[in-house]
């Protein structure tokens, strides 16, 4: 049986807006100004803390935590909502597991909001679980929540496949020893995910990733 463990920001819904408003309300709130819309870019995927830190240098631990604050009070009531599911990605995933794969969520995202969007857009109709970091940071390295998926769910690393958008992704299928996809819809590069063994150009070629699927468009 086939292990396809998939990203969400950036590989199964584009969340740049509500990502982006949320920094902006906790930059704002910690009187830091707004950096811009090509920088925000670069924040879709990595773990907030990451994010922070690059964004406002010199804040320490307790002004990241404090910025990460600002962000979920607007994140878990409005942000959330702004994200849009790339055209095509539904039927990937039905077709995915009709030919018997086990799909999961393995994102940076914290569990709790991307059980919430997974759900909002129906593609946990096709999951075995969503695995994302915990709130308290401690699985915000992708290498170290992959490898938890891993342990948890007693899966072969060698017959899975991690499926992403940036070098995280690409980064933790080595260290874990599973198969790295990257996604090229996404927020990563070419160059940035040079280590995946294969690059996906559309969301409907996510059904090509196993032999028996078929997308319906």
């Amino acid at each position: 049986m086939s292990t396809v463990l998939l990203d969400l920001d950036g590989t199964l819904s584009d969340n740049f807006v509500g990502i982006a408003q949320c920094i902006r309300h906790a930059l704002e709130r910690i009187g830091a100004p707004d950096p811009g819309d090509a920088e925000l870019r670069r924040c879709v995927g990595p773990p907030l803390r990451e994010s922070f830190a690059r964004l406002v240098p010199g804040v320490g631990a307790a002004g990241i935590e404090a910025a990460i604050g600002h962000y979920r009070e607007r994140y878990r009531d409005v942000g959330w909502r702004e994200n849009v599911a790339y055209d095509g990605v539904a039927d990937a995933l039905a077709a995915l597991a009709r030919a018997g794969a086990r799909l999961y969520v393995c994102t940076s995202k914290p569990e709790v909001f991307a059980a919430r969007i997974v759900a909002h857009f129906g593609f946990d109709a096709h999951l075995a679980r969503v695995y994302g970091a915990d709130l308290d940071g401690r699985l915000d390295d992708k290498r170290a929540l992959l490898a938890h998926l891993l342990a948890s769910e007693r899966l072969d690393a060698a017959s899975a496949i991690m499926v992403g958008d940036r070098h995280h992704d690409v980064r933790a299928a080595v260290a874990n020893g599973t198969r790295a996809v990257g996604v090229l819809w996404g927020y990563g590069t070419r160059d940035e995910l040079a280590g995946a063994e294969r690059l996906l150009a559309r969301p409907c070629e996510l059904a090509t990733l196993v032999p028996d699927a078929r997308a319906t468009r």
